[in-house]
């Protein structure tokens, strides 16, 4: 596998902010988000074998692991590799764009599917069958540049019935958003959702890697 980085951080986004994580960034990525905070992950990587892999893993002993991209999902050994570090008693999230089928997942794994929004300019890549693979630990999240971007997710979790399904989060474009409005847009509409801001970047700054 071609691998960005590995590194242990405390966990930024999803249900899982604020714990220490594990985190396996694999290289590559099918899409160009507007704005996308890991361009360096599109094409910087060391191929790695599955056993190099669990080693570090291993060594670092944190039982969180996120594996990430880039699109982690354009790697078929992704699979075998999340099948392995369950097997081995690893809590495992797969962070994905939602572009690429998410049915082969191993459904021990939770799935983090991002729908990007109309401000992406990506938003016409969804696999739209993903929705019928989520299951109820899966996180669904929203990145909101703007109330156009808002809406449009608003509509979308009220249209497919998405709480029904899984968690729904919504999170403010770093620098880009406000979150206090994104707050009260979600106060206002009473939005089963769950607000969520990237703590990482407010922690150790915008720009960092391997946090």
């Amino acid at each position: 596998m071609k691998v960005c980085e590995i590194f242990t951080s405390i966990q930024g986004e999803s249900t899982y902010a604020g714990q220490l994580s594990t985190f396996i960034r694999l290289s590559g990525c099918n899409l160009r988000c507007s704005y996308c905070d890991t361009k360096y992950a599109y094409t910087e990587g060391t191929e790695l074998t599955e056993a190099e892999i669990m080693n570090e893993v291993s060594i670092v002993g944190v039982n969180l692991i996120s594996i990430t991209g880039g699109e982690p999902l354009l790697q078929e050994e992704v699979h075998h590799l999340a099948e392995k570090l369950l097997n081995e008693g690893h809590n495992v999230s797969i962070e994905t764009n939602g572009s690429l089928s998410i049915k082969d997942v191993d459904p021990r794994a939770v799935v983090i599917m991002d729908v990007k929004t109309p401000a992406s300019n990506m938003s016409e890549d969804l696999d739209i069958s993903n929705l019928d693979f989520l299951k109820p630990a899966d996180e669904v999240k929203f990145v909101i540049v703007d109330r156009g971007d808002y809406e449009w997710s608003r509509d979308f979790i009220r249209q497919y019935r998405l709480r029904e399904r899984c968690k729904v989060l919504f999170s403010p474009a770093f620098s880009l958003m406000d979150p206090s409005e994104l707050a009260n847009w979600m106060i206002q509409d009473r939005l089963d959702a769950i607000f969520n801001l990237q703590a990482h970047k407010y922690i150790f700054g915008p720009n960092k890697r391997g946090v």
